[in-house]
């Protein structure tokens, strides 16, 4: 698989390990390499997502105590009981929605 996706195997190695996120150029390659059909590609494309262990974020545009928020936000998220989620959905939801903010 290593030779397939043109990277050394300890690479490889550290993405099947979860120490390093899934290459965007890799889905294409899979999906040919292995003609998944499109149940499987849904399958896949889910499993890299649920696999992250970073995302990037642009900040640009946003001020200051925007950012702050951003990443009290990230920072403090896994500490969060359900219920706060929940109430953060709700904001959120409302506010994609046309609601109240």
């Amino acid at each position: 698989m290593a030779d397939k996706l043109e990277v050394t195997s300890s690479y490889l190695s550290a993405v099947e390990n979860g120490k390093r996120n899934v290459p965007k150029d890799w889905v294409n390659i899979l999906i040919n390499e292995y003609s998944l059909n499109a149940d499987e590609q849904r399958e896949l494309l889910q499993a890299i997502e649920g696999s992250k262990i970073s995302n990037k974020i642009d900040m640009k545009g946003y001020g200051n105590e925007d950012k702050t928020l951003i990443m009290a936000f990230a920072r403090e998220l896994k500490d969060l009981d359900e219920s706060n989620k929940m109430k953060i959905r709700e904001i959120l939801s409302n506010h994609n929605k046309g609601g109240s903010r």
